[in-house]
């Protein structure tokens, strides 16, 4: 086990007794209890990796490292800590081959590597489309393929919002079956039946939570079609294609 990585995971633990979170974890029995596998989640806020790599805890204390951009490691603060943890940068929009050598090597290993197949958060917290980045990783290696969601991380820390500390948090996080999947299977289609089982998964972590706002200006929280003012997942699938055209344009410099 790395010594950083379980250092954070014990602080992690003491900051959740402190608040006193509460974290509920099902279908931690899809994940490995041992050996290579990719777990792909959705993505609604920035701690996302904190509480899928505590979901995967419960299956045998395992370590989850997670791909994320280069800019989260290139932050003074974030990024000397996720290098420690082991966690992969990958530039989305340089070369990749170093990222896909280093999460080779992980799962070579015998590790559980974290993606996120949207690539961004989703406002409105309805998994958008995603691309198949992490179904083309676990058939290159031929490694289970699980599906993963978290629900309620959007509350302390996500895009557009301050991060907020607050006692009491529940956060539910849960993992389905493996994406059944053959080496000549198209990663296009096994990405489709990968998303809609994360988006079953979402679905169910949002009916079934069990914290409602604390009034109409709590709302935000919660998508749209749950009676929430969340963005509606156009919106959202705008303000997506709008972030990525924006980051296009600073590395033209133009």
């Amino acid at each position: 086990m790395n010594p950083v990585y379980t250092g954070v995971i014990g602080t992690v633990l003491a900051a959740f007794r402190v608040l006193n979170w509460k974290v509920r974890v099902t279908g931690h029995e899809h994940v490995p209890a041992s050996g290579p596998a990719v777990v792909a989640t959705n993505h609604i806020g920035y701690l996302d990796f904190v509480f899928a790599g505590y979901g995967v805890r419960e299956q045998g204390k395992r370590r989850l490292r997670f791909v994320a951009k280069r800019e989260v490691f290139d932050h003074k603060v974030s990024g000397p800590l996720m290098r420690a943890m082991g966690h992969i940068p990958v530039d989305r929009a340089g070369n990749t081959r170093v990222a896909l050598r280093e999460v080779g090597e992980a799962l070579a290993a015998g590790d559980l590597v974290g993606m996120f197949p949207e690539g961004t958060i989703s406002r409105s917290f309805v998994p958008l489309a995603g691309r198949p980045g992490a179904v083309r990783m676990a058939m290159e290696a031929g490694v289970p393929l699980i599906p993963g969601a978290v629900w309620g991380t959007q509350r302390v820390f996500t895009k557009g919002r301050k991060p907020r500390l607050f006692r009491n948090l529940v956060v539910t996080v849960a993992f389905g079956p493996r994406i059944a999947y053959t080496a000549d299977d198209d990663p296009l289609e096994v990405h489709k039946r990968l998303m809609a089982a994360i988006g079953d998964l979402v679905d169910e972590l949002q009916r079934t939570y069990p914290q409602v706002p604390s009034g109409p200006d709590d709302t935000w929280w919660q998508p749209a079609h749950l009676g929430g003012s969340a963005p509606t997942v156009a919106q959202a699938e705008a303000a997506a294609r709008a972030d990525a055209q924006r980051r296009r344009r600073e590395r033209d410099g133009s």
